[in-house]
């Protein structure tokens, strides 16, 4: 099964200056590093990759993070994924200019997990970790990346749609993965890059996208902020 190629596409930011497609157009002037809005130490890793020098633009102790994550009845994956990224875009340029630092390109990201209609986020604590990796077992599900760029006053965004294809995994491997602590602070409970993978039958998509920042789209959107990228 082809990943949904249709997803790759550049979204309006409500609240920011209305945006184009990746790959268009730079922002003018070249910039020497970016803004990472995001803990995740694999999306550090990833902008290393590329060659992209970047400083942390984290949330302040009195920022409510976990509530621009929160879920809404009824909402689909994307467009779950769509509506945190801008939200944490939006905070992430109010803290740069509540900060008073210097400007340079914002880049912010958010990753779920998805079977059918269901968001399989985060799992609040082992029982739970346990249950969501039961579903995945055996079937297929989608993981969703999406990935913002602010810059100068106009923003891009772009969607990441990938397929994983689990084998059946018994009981007791699931319960030595959740003793490890691995499933935690991830959605659907695993990483791609940890022990999980030995699940994993087939990808269709991107590797770093279901890793939490795929690559390619980021690499379009980074050209059109004017920030150098590898190679």
């Amino acid at each position: 099964m082809k990943p949904d190629r249709a997803s790759l596409r550049s979204l309006p930011l409500a609240g920011v200056a209305a945006s184009g497609r990746p790959g268009g157009r730079s922002a003018r002037v070249a910039t020497s590093f970016v803004y990472l809005a995001s803990q995740s130490p694999r999306r550090r890793e990833l902008l290393a990759q590329i060659g992209v020098r970047h400083e942390l633009l984290l949330a302040d102790a009195d920022e409510d993070v976990e509530a621009l994550e929160a879920m809404r009845a009824g909402e689909l994956p994307t467009a779950y994924v769509e509506r945190v990224t801008r939200a944490k875009l939006r905070a992430a340029i109010a803290r740069l200019r509540a900060r008073g630092l210097a400007p340079a390109p914002i880049l912010c990201a958010d990753t779920t997990v998805a079977l059918g209609r269901r968001i399989l986020g985060k799992p609040v604590d082992g029982a739970d970790a346990a249950r969501t990796l039961a579903l995945l077992s055996g079937r297929s599900h989608r993981v969703i990346s999406a990935v913002a760029v602010a810059a100068r006053g106009r923003s891009r965004i772009a969607i990441s749609v990938s397929r994983v294809s689990f084998a059946a995994i018994s009981p007791a491997r699931i319960e030595r993965y959740v003793a490890g602590g691995e499933p935690f602070g991830k959605a659907g409970a695993y990483a791609i890059q940890s022990a999980a993978a030995t699940w994993i039958e087939r990808i269709d998509g991107s590797y770093t996208g279901i890793m939490g920042l795929p690559l390619h789209e980021t690499a379009a959107l980074l050209e059109w902020a004017g920030v150098d990228v590898r190679p």
